[in-house]
């Protein structure tokens, strides 16, 4: 894609909001454009930036406003920016009103990254499908809703499961392999990447295939310097 879907995250603990840009800024076609850890700080970016996120990652718990308060500001004066709940509210009344209110995902602290990852994604698959056509027939709008045809037609059936789409099976058992043979370290997307001759975006989907099947887990490593490493390690038995 040409265009990249700008990303603004409001959350009052860096650390996490670092993960967070780390996280969002490795899926294709999105940017994260700023930052703010007080809901002023988000409002004044808001109502004076020359170009408003597609997407807000919000925590709700921030220290300057009470409950949902921020949320409901960001939803009347900026109807149009798609927002993702990362927070640690479970009760069924915050669940129910940020739902409600139009939210696009609802991720629970401590978020599970191929799950956060997913989200992303599917946001930016969403965008994307918006824009692509003028006239829409149901099938598009099922698939835009994440409605496939297997689910409607094929629920009785015992046929196996096929890979996601964008999984190949010879770059999966090359990425399985070589993810068995790295067991005691780990491996980074990228070191993936070289190892079976995909980009680093690639070998990072092929993993967190891996991780959402229940063969490796995902962990984040914090070094003296720079932005904290996400690696794979396979799941022992």
């Amino acid at each position: 894609m040409n265009e990249l879907l700008h990303v603004f995250i409001i959350e009052d603990d860096f650390r996490v909001a670092d993960i967070n840009r780390e996280i969002a800024s490795q899926v294709e076609g999105l940017t994260v454009s700023d930052m703010a850890k007080t809901g002023d700080e988000a409002m004044a970016f808001l109502r004076s930036t020359s170009h408003l996120p597609d997407l807000i990652l919000l925590d709700m718990y921030i220290p300057d406003r009470r409950g949902l308060e921020l949320f409901w500001e960001i939803r009347t004066q900026f109807p149009r920016v798609a927002i993702i709940m990362l927070t640690a509210a479970t009760d069924r009344e915050t669940i129910s009103e940020t739902v409600r209110g139009g939210i696009f995902d609802y991720l629970i602290k401590p978020i599970d990254f191929s799950r956060f990852t997913l989200a992303l994604e599917r946001f930016r698959d969403q965008w994307l499908a918006l824009g692509d056509k003028d006239e829409w027939e149901q099938a598009d709008i099922d698939r835009l809703f994440g409605i496939s045809p297997p689910a409607l037609t094929n629920l009785e059936t015992d046929a196996p499961e096929s890979l996601p789409k964008g999984i190949d099976q010879l770059t999966l058992d090359g990425i399985r392999k070589f993810l068995g043979a790295s067991a005691k370290d780990g491996i980074n997307a990228m070191e993936a990447g070289k190892a079976v001759g995909v980009s680093r975006s690639t070998a990072r989907r092929y993993l967190e295939h891996l991780v959402a099947s229940g063969e490796a887990k995902a962990q984040l490593n914090y070094g003296e310097i720079g932005r904290p490493e996400r690696r794979y390690i396979p799941w022992t038995k």
